[in-house]
């Protein structure tokens, strides 16, 4: 078969790494690749399946202009790669049980991993999107360590940095004022927890719910801890919560590049840490789209367009930057 319209790096993976996947999960037929051509040898059945799927794999490249490792995998064990939602048979395992006896699952195929993610790794960075449901799915997980007595406790932490809004108008003493940065994480606890048990996690301080800045000098040990919104850490800051933790505590860092409310010229920690900490083992990264928006449908567009338009703007910049 011939191979047409697609850059053969693209498609075949360096040191054809891509196509070594299918050669690996069709031993009974052998691939030779020249050039543009791909030779396929063996039985009529298995030469068929396997220029079906390279076809598939030259129709996503076309349209996604990627092709993944993981996506080969998916399209190899017979799912959609690009399909973000999942149905229950591909997911059967419920996080936890909410209030009321609701069942908890991962919603999309990135939900899920970070999932997988979180019971094979004790950090795990959870980088994408408003609306894709990685605090929620963090939540979940952190509630369901907690209900299997895997930890003692749970915290749950955000900077309290000004998104526009001014924390020193805000009426009332230190705790109202943090507090409506810390909705989304008591939103998802009432969610998952009912109201009774959950006070008394709270009042006992099973389930503590505090700034940023009060994680400093402690020790975070036996405990779930969520780290939320840390794109808006910096460096140091995201240092000094990631040496709080103790021998048998796990974490969840999640965070969205595209929304750093940091003031001024200050950098995101969070940007160093990926870069840094990605290959660390014990360290595990899942990086949620668009795709994985379960808010309402024009989410997803919205986010979209808020994306296209600041590639307009960067790209306006470099090129006043090389005129002058």
């Amino acid at each position: 078969m011939k191979i047409e319209g697609v850059d053969l790096l693209d498609l075949y993976g360096e040191k054809n790494s891509k196509l070594n996947l299918l050669k690996n999960a069709f031993p009974d037929v052998t691939i030779t690749s020249r050039g543009e051509n791909l030779k396929l040898s063996g039985e009529k059945k298995l030469t068929q399946a396997v220029k079906d799927k390279v076809e598939r794999m030259v129709s996503i490249l076309k349209q996604k202009h990627e092709l993944t490792h993981d996506a080969i995998k998916d399209l190899l064990n017979g799912n959609n790669p690009y399909a973000t939602r999942i149905s229950a048979s591909e997911n059967g395992n419920v996080i936890v049980y909410g209030r009321g006896g609701k069942p908890i699952k991962a919603k999309t195929r990135n939900q899920k991993k970070l999932v997988d993610l979180s019971s094979n790794n004790d950090i795990v960075f959870a980088i994408g999107p408003a609306g894709t449901g990685k605090t929620y799915t963090a939540v979940a997980l952190a509630v369901r360590a907690l209900k299997n007595k895997l930890v003692k406790k749970i915290i749950l932490t955000r900077p309290a940095v000004e998104a526009g809004e001014s924390l020193g108008f805000l009426p009332g003493d230190l705790k109202d004022k943090v507090d409506p940065y810390l909705r989304p994480l008591y939103d998802a606890l009432d969610d998952m927890i009912p109201g009774e048990k959950l006070d008394y996690f709270m009042t006992n301080r099973v389930i503590e719910v505090a700034p940023l800045a009060f994680m400093r000098g402690r020790t975070l040990d036996n405990a779930f801890i969520i780290l939320d919104e840390a794109q808006n850490c910096t460096t140091t800051q995201l240092k000094m919560f990631l040496t709080r933790l103790g021998p048998s505590a796990k974490c969840i860092v999640t965070g969205d590049l595209s929304q750093i409310d940091l003031p001024g010229r200050q950098k995101s920690g969070l940007k160093m840490a990926l870069d840094i900490l990605s290959d660390l083992n014990g360290v595990g990264t899942i990086f949620l789209s668009p795709d994985d928006v379960v808010r309402h449908r024009l989410v997803k567009d919205i986010i979209l367009r808020y994306n296209k338009n600041s590639e307009r703007m960067s790209e306006r910049r470099n090129n006043k930057d090389q005129e002058e």
